[in-house]
């Protein structure tokens, strides 16, 4: 049987999700709120475009996922510190910079339903604030005094850059495997979803099989997220993406569902293909062909079961701990990402 996606209608699945990630958000938001004031502190400068660039992505919404994972992650292990917060503000640096990089690279005009930053401050505006923040989320690592949570993130980064040129490498390149591009995605997205759920147990003094336990858990999560991510943009509603729908199909992006559908395509199927993405030639009506296609061949239901496949990674990975709160709520964390293509 397969996987029936409602794409065009998702109000009661987006509901549903919703509530299923508020236990988390109920749980963490005292320590949210001193997350979000050291982000604000942090991101202040006498260069005034600074602030300026930096509070235009921070302010504009997105759900803050894994700095809050940093936080229940550090609950999970009876962390009883102060340096969870200032990792987690690291994490959501991060991240903000390499959304702002990433606009930059894939030319991107829009970012969570807004203009992107690089479209009022320019591409050397965007790329040396985020450069600004990596080099405050270091500052903030380094204040925390745990070698071992400033190794993690700080390899993160590497390995975060890293999936951003294998992508490159991989760029318009139809006859990318499945294999590639799960190896772009663990890099460049699942890789910050493991260092953000691995730190906490590590400041927490957890030991290692419970550190290796949540970064199982983030690592298989982020797989799952961008999984989701890769058919919501084929399949989505723009006003909920935060993007435009068929971003990814319009920059050439290779995507897992490009990969299934172009693997069990025709010669003419191939060819459309190789046409929109390898050659960037797109005409008028080629997104509903590429959706079509997908259609024909399963790519968008199979993408979604490849993503609740590691989903399931993701819940399995948190057996060893003891039932509580926050271990239901990282659980229900999992269901939310997955819930966002029904």
């Amino acid at each position: 049987m397969g996987v029936v996606v409602a794409f065009e209608d998702k109000e009661a699945g987006q509901d549903a999700g919703k509530a299923r990630i508020e236990t988390l958000v109920g749980l963490t938001r005292a320590d949210m709120e001193r997350v979000n004031a050291m982000i604000l502190s942090r991101t202040g400068s006498d260069v005034t475009m600074i602030p300026e660039v930096a509070n235009h992505l921070i302010s504009s919404g997105g759900k803050r996922l894994r700095p809050m994972l940093t936080l229940a992650t550090a609950a999970l292990c009876d962390y009883r510190g102060e340096g969870h917060v200032k990792l987690a503000a690291s994490v959501e640096f991060m991240h903000t910079a390499t959304l702002l990089h990433d606009d930059v690279v894939d030319q991107s005009d829009m970012r969570r339903g807004k203009l992107a930053a690089r479209m009022l401050w320019g591409n050397e505006a965007s790329v040396l604030v985020g450069d600004f923040l990596l080099g405050q989320a270091f500052k903030m690592m380094v204040e925390v005094g745990s070698l071992r949570a400033l190794d993690i993130l700080s390899t993160a980064a590497a390995v975060i850059a890293e999936g951003e040129v294998l992508q490159l490498s991989v760029a318009k390149n139809t006859e990318t495997t499945e294999d590639e591009y799960l190896a772009v995605i663990r890099g460049k997205t699942a890789e910050l979803f493991a260092a953000a759920c691995e730190v906490g147990p590590v400041i927490a003094g957890a030991g290692k099989a419970n550190a290796a336990a949540c970064r199982s858990y983030g690592l298989n999560l982020g797989i799952a997220f961008q999984l989701i991510d890769d058919a919501l943009d084929y399949g989505g509603v723009a006003s909920k993406l935060g993007k435009n729908t068929g971003d990814d199909f319009r920059e050439g992006k290779i995507t897992l569902p490009v990969v299934l559908s172009f693997r069990r395509g025709t010669d003419t199927e191939r060819a459309f293909w190789r046409r929109t993405l390898q050659n960037g030639e797109v005409n008028e009506g080629d997104l509903e062909e590429a959706q079509s296609i997908m259609r024909r061949h399963r790519a968008l239901d199979d993408t979604i079961e490849r993503a609740e496949h590691y989903a399931k990674m993701a819940k399995d990975a948190l057996g060893l701990f003891p039932a509580s709160p926050m271990k239901q709520a990282l659980n229900e964390t999992v269901d939310f990402c997955v819930s966002r293509a029904h």
